[in-house]
């Protein structure tokens, strides 16, 4: 497990500030594309300096009360990027996805 957390850690590292990528995309482009839960657990467990907060549910939802970085919210961290959110608190995935 160790060696696809890492691949998928190096992956997440690619991701630009002000962009984000779902569990999905990322499994797709680690090349195990049913592996989405996965990349939800690697998040959960990524080390300092990996960008888990850019990774986002396919929709645009962001984790409620998850915090990153010690002391923030998800949608905080993105907000502080210049990602923008619907009313209904998705991320606009056609202005902020990753290509």
């Amino acid at each position: 497990m160790r060696l696809i957390f890492d691949t998928i850690y190096e992956t997440v590292k690619q991701i630009p500030a002000g962009e984000v990528a779902s569990y999905g995309q990322i499994a797709r482009l680690i090349d195990a594309p049913r592996s989405a839960r996965v990349v939800g657990w690697a998040m959960q467990k990524a080390p300092k300096g990996v960008p888990a907060h850019r990774v986002v549910k396919k929709d645009g939802s962001v984790n409620e009360g998850i915090l990153f970085q010690g002391s923030f919210t998800q949608r905080e961290l993105l907000e502080r990027e210049g990602v923008r959110f619907y009313k209904d608190g998705r991320v606009v995935m056609v202005s902020h996805s990753w290509k």
